[in-house]
């Protein structure tokens, strides 16, 4: 059991070098669902990934955790020797999951939405939200999420300009010289 143990290890520390399509394809491997055009960055996917799917179009940020079982039975193990609690954790289509965020098992959240960085997520949450928090709460809709971007002073269309050209463009408008 502990080379065993050792070995996973090893794998997961591989994959976290690795690249993207090599993650989802060992994640598939371990029977998680993932859609299309995914981008999932260094996670963990608990003990039971095959609890979990994810939708098309879905990207989490480094640091973020699915848990798909409940380790605080442990305080009853007196009582109920051999039990486990589980649940799955469905990620709608288009959804972004920001950098260290807890997703707790018995999760869904629905299609096009936003979950902010550090959230602690448990429970169902509705199409079009933006979740943030800890606990979670949906806090606005991608409507005016959108809107708040486009009236940010410091939004940019530069996403497909050579790094050097982006750098020039925010350091001009940050006054960095």
């Amino acid at each position: 059991m502990y080379l065993r143990h050792i070995f996973q290890r090893l794998i997961l520390a591989f994959i976290a070098k690795a690249g993207n399509s090599i993650r989802i394809k060992y994640w598939r491997r371990q029977g998680m669902k993932i859609g299309e055009d995914c981008l999932i960055n260094n996670v963990s996917f608990s003990t039971e990934p095959y609890l979990i799917e994810v939708g098309d179009h879905v990207a989490i940020a480094a640091g973020s955790e699915f848990i798909t079982h409940d380790g605080a039975i442990w305080c009853f193990r007196d009582e109920m020797k051999n039990a486990d609690v589980f649940g799955a954790i469905k990620i709608g289509n288009n959804v972004f999951i920001g950098n260290n965020c807890t997703i707790l098992p018995n999760t869904i959240v629905g299609e096009n939405c936003i979950i902010g960085a550090g959230s602690t997520v448990r429970g169902q949450f509705p199409d079009n939200s933006v979740i943030i928090g800890n606990p979670a709460k949906v806090v606005l809709s991608m409507s005016m999420q959108k809107l708040l971007y486009l009236q940010n002073p410091n939004f940019f269309e530069i996403r497909n300009l050579p790094t050097k050209e982006k750098a020039r463009i925010i350091k001009k408008h940050f006054n960095i010289t």
